[in-house]
């Protein structure tokens, strides 16, 4: 993927890195494959606002994306790499042999026309979705499951990947995006390669405008409050009081927010970075 500056003939194009969209080969969703999305606004079933800063937005349809790749042995074309509005990734329209269309995350790499396959004893390239027991060491993957037959629930944003680093019995030692190390099951899928639109973490939109079409509304930091509406609003001037906290006063900066009794504790190899 690549990116564009703007010639600046507007205030809003003076800062604004753009994706390219060069990858994408068609601008029309399958219809078959959409679904409505109801908008919330923040606000609960009595219309009381439970979470700040959500509101507006273009409206939008959902794609139903396939996470669990369970047509083995049945082969699929690739028909379109197209824009999903619901994520940062690029998503691929898949024709399969017996007729069927399904979406899946689009790899780094997989283009129109390729076959791809998923299930047991087929070869690990780039679109192919098979399980971690026949996987070589050092493969890299996305769309991984945690539990067999749930669908794919890592590494799925843009850029995403982790790494197969190890194999013991039952389990295998993958490295996710956030430098954890964790087992998951051998015989859990995983499709091969990067996720997508790896240069997404690069656009920068510009002008507030174009995070109201997203349906942000404007972020307001608690010391900018008064003390009636945050623990840290209020005081003279520009100070901003006491420890970070949120607006119910829980401390935030660090606090571990884990249960250390999950039953996938005894999973995790190594938390990664600090």
């Amino acid at each position: 993927m690549a990116l564009k500056k703007l010639r600046p003939i507007t205030p809003g194009q003076r800062f604004r890195i753009a994706p390219a969209f060069d990858e994408i080969t068609s601008s029309t969703p399958e219809k078959s494959l959409l679904a409505p999305i109801k908008k919330s606004g923040g606000r609960n079933d009595s219309g009381k606002m439970t979470m700040r800063y959500i509101g507006g937005g273009h409206k939008k349809q959902y794609r139903m994306i396939d996470f669990k790749r369970t047509k083995f042995g049945v082969p699929a074309v690739v028909k379109a790499i197209e824009y999903d509005p619901n994520r940062t990734a690029r998503i691929a329209l898949l024709y399969y042999a017996d007729g069927e269309k399904a979406y899946i995350i689009a790899p780094a790499g997989l283009t129109v026309g390729t076959t791809i396959l998923s299930g047991n004893g087929i070869a690990p390239e780039v679109g192919n979705c098979l399980p971690l027991a026949e996987m070589p060491l050092g493969t890299i993957v996305h769309n991984i499951e945690l539990m067999p037959g749930n669908g794919g629930i890592l590494a799925r944003s843009a850029g995403s990947y982790a790494q197969l680093v190890a194999r013991e019995g039952r389990y295998a030692t993958i490295k996710l995006p956030s430098g954890e190390m964790r087992m998951v099951l051998v015989n859990c899928l995983a499709t091969v390669g990067t996720v997508s639109n790896s240069d997404h973490m690069n656009v920068n939109m510009g002008k507030a405008g174009r995070n109201r079409w997203k349906g942000i509304r404007p972020r307001v930091r608690g010391v900018a409050m008064n003390p009636v509406d945050h623990p840290m609003g209020g005081g003279e001037g520009r100070s901003s009081g006491g420890h970070p906290r949120s607006r119910k006063g829980l401390l935030s900066k660090g606090a571990k927010t884990r249960n250390k009794k999950k039953y996938s504790e005894q999973l995790i190899v190594n938390r990664g970075k600090k």
